[in-house]
């Protein structure tokens, strides 16, 4: 158990919110790997429930675990009221059956409260896209700024860019991370899964500039064993890395609302659809563990498969020649 996921078991308040809270949050890092970030926000979402029902003045229960469905239903209504996206309600509801799918199935209750619930519709919501055009221009922007600080955003932007990570997935690599294969890099994701992707020449001369200069960040007398080092042996956070972006985004004349972390993931999935690449192979390397989730990446294939239709199937070419 990592040090940090253990203080959010630690110091979970007690607000008479439930006597399994914990046991639930320990079974998802225990058996399922759960990531810190995604822990957090199952505390958050169901201590939140658990103030709503305890604070409610009709409320005959007083504590998350012996919740009724129809208090869940209050909830969820509560939270329409209050303008809350159906994709936040649509979280928080999974939180909730996946906990009291967890009280049933350890015996703590004979019922699970929340399985006649159904999830609100969400609106179909496509990435934010960089265009190549766009990207290349981060890109050569961080190539004129000056020194370390200069190679050291380039070799981030390059690294995002050209294998699809997530932000908490570049800052965590290793120094050692391209020492045993250059021409490939193996990622730590979601769950401790491990994936590889190949790295492009341009990443790789990237790194490699960088490397130079690296130790310009690593505090005297201190040991960083991350690429992308920060203060007392940590990695730079993900905070500043966000800012950098911005700042770059300025630089590059591109709104910065284009500009973040997670955009360069949705460019680097759509830019290889784009140019033919299959869908497996992009799940594979976005370490998605569903194709579905992948799938919001096709709308770049709208146009190509119409031309593909229109110029390839003979009720394309008849219905072309017809015209």
């Amino acid at each position: 158990m990592y040090k940090d996921q253990k203080i959010i078991l630690r110091n979970l308040p007690n607000e008479r919110c439930s006597r399994y809270l914990e046991a639930f949050l320990e079974m998802l890092l225990a058996e399922r790997g759960i990531a810190t970030n995604t822990l957090d926000a199952y505390r958050h979402d169901l201590k939140d429930l658990a103030r709503f029902i305890i604070e409610g003045r009709n409320s005959s229960v007083a504590a998350l675990d012996t919740a009724e469905t129809e208090h869940l239903r209050q909830y969820l209504a509560n939270l329409q009221k209050r303008g809350i996206s159906s994709r936040t309600v649509a979280r928080r509801l999974s939180a909730m059956k996946s906990f009291y799918r967890f009280l049933n199935s350890e015996g703590l209750r004979d019922d699970n409260p929340s399985a006649v619930l159904k999830s609100p519709r969400k609106g179909r919501q496509l990435p934010k896209v960089l265009t190549e055009n766009e990207v290349a221009k981060l890109i050569k922007s961080a190539s004129q700024l000056p020194g370390a600080e200069g190679l050291r955003l380039k070799a981030m932007v390059e690294l995002c860019y050209a294998t699809g990570m997530r932000a908490s997935e570049l800052i965590g690599l290793p120094v050692s991370v391209l020492k045993r294969d250059p021409n490939v890099i193996i990622i730590v994701g979601k769950g401790n899964r491990e994936r590889m992707v190949p790295l492009n020449k341009a990443a790789k001369d990237s790194v490699n500039e960088y490397m130079k200069v690296r130790d310009v960040f690593v505090n005297k007398g201190q040991v960083n064993n991350y690429l992308f080092p920060g203060t007392k042996g940590l990695p730079i956070t993900r905070q500043r890395f966000f800012q950098l972006l911005k700042e770059l985004a300025v630089l590059a004349d591109i709104p910065k609302s284009k500009v973040s972390p997670h955009i360069l993931r949705h460019a680097f999935a759509t830019h290889l659809l784009n140019n033919e690449a299959d869908l497996r192979s992009v799940q594979k390397m976005l370490g998605h563990s569903d194709i579905s989730t992948t799938q919001i990446y096709t709308h770049v294939l709208d146009y190509r498969l119409r031309k593909l239709i229109a110029t390839s199937h003979p009720l394309g070419k008849f219905t072309e020649e017809a015209k």
